[in-house]
C-alpha cells in the first residue's frame, strides 16, 4: 500500500498490531497450509466463534488474513506477504543487532572468571609461600 497512491487503502491494523496477541498467532500458524471456515478454526480455541471472528477480522485488517466466501461459509487463509515485507524490514536492522551480540560474547569470553579455569589449572600454578602468621605475643615483645 504505496503512500503515493491517494487511492491506496491503508490497513486499519498494521502488522505488528496484529500479530502482538498470542491468539492471533496462533491463528496464522492455523492457517499457514490450509483455507478453513470459521467453524472449524474456532473449535481449536477455549473462546466463542465470535471471540474468534474478531481476531481474524484484525488479521484481515492487518493484511494477513484473507476471506473467500465458498456458500454460505467464509473461508479464511493466511496471506503471508505482509510478513515478508516485515522481515524485509527487520534483516535490516538485525545487522545492528549480530554485532552488538557479537561485541557482547568477544567481552564475556574476554572476561573469563579464574575458577572458570577449572581444577587442573588450579594444580598447575606454583603452592602460595605465606609468611608465618605474626602471633600476639611476638607484637607485645617489640
Amino acid at each position: 500500500m504505496s503512500k503515493l497512491d491517494p487511492t491506496a487503502r491503508e490497513p486499519k491494523h498494521d502488522v505488528f498490531q496484529a500479530i502482538a496477541d498470542p491468539t492471533r498467532r496462533s491463528l496464522l500458524e492455523l492457517l499457514v497450509d490450509r483455507e478453513l471456515p470459521l467453524n472449524s478454526i474456532s473449535v481449536n480455541y477455549p473462546m466463542s466463534r465470535t471471540a474468534v471472528s474478531k481476531h481474524l477480522r484484525v488479521l484481515a485488517e492487518a493484511g494477513l488474513v484473507k476471506e473467500r466466501k465458498v456458500g454460505r461459509e467464509t473461508r479464511y487463509r493466511l496471506d503471508a506477504e505482509p510478513l515478508r515485507e516485515l522481515k524485509r524490514w527487520l534483516a535490516y536492522y538485525e545487522r545492528f543487532w549480530e554485532n552488538k551480540l557479537d561485541a557482547l560474547k568477544r567481552f564475556v569470553e574476554a572476561e573469563e572468571p579464574a575458577d572458570a579455569a577449572g581444577p587442573e589449572r588450579a594444580t598447575e600454578s606454583p603452592p602460595l609461600k605465606l609468611a608465618p602468621a605474626e602471633t600476639h605475643r611476638d607484637r607485645d615483645d617489640s
